[in-house]
């Protein structure tokens, strides 16, 4: 896995309510706690969908979307505590849909469907040369790669995701997860192999 630059969280975070009472006060209609979760999980949830998608205006609507999502689904979030996790396998699920639109549209010559990501804004300067390179590469394969294949991917190599919170975030069954990242990594070896990304 290689080291991403961390968000770094607010100073005194444990001072503000818990996820789950801020949940329980949106379900009522409080606004202001909804407005408090946005705040605290935004920039997490942007950096995760700038990883998986790229750097676009998609970043921006996935994003809006997710937490729009979460929001009108409130209700059947069973455990507010797990709002966060709740809310990255939203976003997870819709970063798999816009990647599969965008693989459709540039197929009909509308649109492309690369991943465009700019790894000098990612990559920690610490990170040695070779694992950047290996991410490099890494990227350079998942623009090629479908949806259920680039994501699992990602999320293992780069989040640094076990397996079965993968297959959570997907809403997969763990078996089709280690199928698609098999698929994946065998993409990565055949492609190292010819010599592409270096």
């Amino acid at each position: 896995m290689v080291v991403l630059r961390s968000v770094p969280r607010p100073s005194g975070e444990a001072a503000f309510p818990a996820d789950a009472a801020l949940v329980r006060a949106a379900r009522a209609g409080d606004a202001g706690a909804a407005e408090a979760l946005v705040r605290r999980h935004a920039r997490a949830l942007n950096g995760l969908a700038l990883r998986l998608l790229g750097r676009d205006g998609d970043v921006d609507d996935v994003v809006q979307d997710a937490f729009a999502s979460a929001f009108a689904g409130l209700g059947r979030l069973q455990d507010p505590q797990a709002f966060s996790a709740w809310l990255s396998g939203i976003l997870v699920r819709l970063v798999g849909k816009v990647i599969r639109r965008r693989r459709m549209l540039a197929r009909l010559g509308l649109g492309r469907a690369l991943l465009d990501i700019d790894l000098d804004a990612l990559v920690a300067p610490t990170v040695p040369q070779d694992d950047a390179l290996e991410l490099r590469r890494l990227y350079g394969l998942a623009r090629r790669l479908p949806a259920d294949v680039r994501v699992p991917l990602l999320l293992q190599r780069v989040e640094g995701l076990g397996l079965d919170e993968i297959a959570r975030l997907m809403g997969a069954s763990l078996a089709t997860v280690k199928r698609r990242i098999a698929q994946a990594e065998a993409a990565l070896r055949e492609s190292f192999l010819r010599g592409e990304g270096r």
